[in-house]
C-alpha cells in the first residue's frame, strides 16, 4: 500500500468565493480574500468547497477561481480545489480541468444529490483517481452531501496511490481512531468541522480544513499549533473562546454565517448566490452578537512560531 508523498498540514481555509451585488463573480475581490490570508500565515488554501460554494460555480468560474489562488499563494503554500459533481463522468473532467491548470491537489466530494450505497460510494472515488494524477483527498460531510465515507469505505481504497488524504466532517472523531486501526497511517487525517478540531488533533489529524479561519486567521492556526504542540491548557482556553464562532461551521447556513463575519471583520463580503440568501433579522443578530463578542475578548495569542508576512 503506498501514497504519493504529500506536505499537507496546518490550517487551511476553505476559501470563500466573493460576489458582487448582482451575484456576478467577483475575482479581484477573491484574490484579495486569499492574499490577506496567505498573509496571516495560512497554512494552505482550499478553493471551490463548501464555503466557496463550488455548487453555485460554472465550471469556467471554478477554474478562473483556480488561478486566482494559485497567483494568490505565489507557490508559498498549497492550492486545493473541490470537486463536487453530480456524475463520476463530471467528477473526472472536473478533476482533469483542474489538473490542467496546475492545483496541487483536489478534494473530492461523493457524487451529489444521489445516495449511494457503500460499493458506489467507493466506486466513485476510485473513478476520479483513475482520471487524475493529482493527489486526492478524500472529503466526507454526511450532514451535508447525505453520503457516509466511513473508514470501512475508505479502507478499500488503500491501493490507490493518488488517495492520500482523508477530511471528515461527521463530527465523529472516533473515525480517525478506527482508520488508523484499519489501515494505520495510509492516509493524512484532516479535520474538517471547525468546533471539533483539538479533539480531532488529538487522535491523528495533521490538518484543518476550517471555515472560520477566514474570519480569524491568525487564531485558527494558533490554535492548531497549540493543540499539535500539546500545549492543551493554552489550547483550551483559546478553544473556550474561539467555540461560540466555530459552533457556527457546523449549521445549515455555515455559508452565510462565515461571510457575515467576513464581512464584519473587514476582510470579504457577506453576498452569497442563490439559493444561500443573506442572514436576516434574529438571526443575523445572533451572529452579529457572537463577533461583537469574541472582538470585545479577543485574546492575546501565544507564540507558536506562525509566521505572519506584513
Amino acid at each position: 500500500m503506498s501514497k504519493k508523498a504529500i506536505h499537507w498540514s496546518g490550517v487551511f481555509p476553505a476559501v470563500s468565493t466573493q460576489f458582487r451585488s448582482d451575484y456576478s463573480l467577483d475575482l479581484d475581490a477573491t484574490h484579495a480574500v486569499m492574499k490577506n490570508l496567505v498573509k496571516d500565515g495560512v497554512s494552505g488554501l482550499v478553493v471551490c468547497g463548501s464555503v466557496g460554494e463550488n455548487t453555485s460555480l460554472t465550471t469556467q468560474e471554478k477554474l478562473q477561481i483556480i488561478e486566482v489562488a494559485k497567483d494568490a499563494a505565489g507557490g508559498q503554500i498549497p492550492v486545493i480545489a473541490g470537486v463536487a459533481e453530480f456524475t463520476t463522468a463530471f467528477a473526472q473532467k472536473m478533476a482533469k480541468e483542474a489538473e490542467r491548470v496546475g492545483v496541487d491537489g483536489i478534494m473530492v466530494m461523493p457524487a451529489l444529490v444521489y445516495s449511494s450505497k457503500p460499493h458506489e460510494t467507493a466506486a466513485h472515488f476510485r473513478s476520479v483517481a483513475t482520471a487524475t494524477d493529482l493527489p486526492i483527498m478524500v472529503y466526507n460531510n454526511p450532514p451535508i452531501y447525505k453520503n457516509d465515507v466511513t473508514p470501512d469505505i475508505l479502507a478499500t481504497l488503500a491501493d490507490c496511490d493518488n488517495i492520500v488524504c482523508f477530511k471528515d466532517s461527521s463530527g465523529d472523531t472516533r473515525r480517525f481512531i478506527d482508520l488508523r486501526n484499519s489501515v494505520g497511517d495510509r492516509f493524512v487525517l484532516f479535520a474538517g468541522l471547525d468546533d471539533v478540531v483539538v479533539e480531532s488533533i488529538a487522535v491523528g489529524a495533521e490538518g484543518w480544513i476550517s471555515g472560520m479561519s477566514n474570519a480569524f486567521p491568525r487564531e485558527g492556526e494558533t490554535l492548531f499549533r497549540l493543540a499539535k504542540q500539546q500545549r492543551y491548557e493554552e489550547a483550551m482556553a483559546l478553544y473556550r473562546w474561539f467555540m461560540p464562532l466555530l459552533h457556527l461551521d457546523a449549521r445549515p447556513d455555515l455559508v452565510q454565517c462565515i461571510k457575515l463575519c467576513e464581512e464584519l471583520l473587514g476582510r470579504g463580503s457577506a453576498i452569497t448566490r442563490p439559493p444561500r440568501l443573506a442572514l436576516e433579522g434574529e438571526t443575523r443578530a445572533e451572529v452579529v452578537a457572537i463577533v461583537e463578542k469574541a472582538l470585545a475578548t479577543r485574546p492575546q495569542l501565544p507564540d507558536v512560531g506562525l509566521q505572519v508576512k506584513e
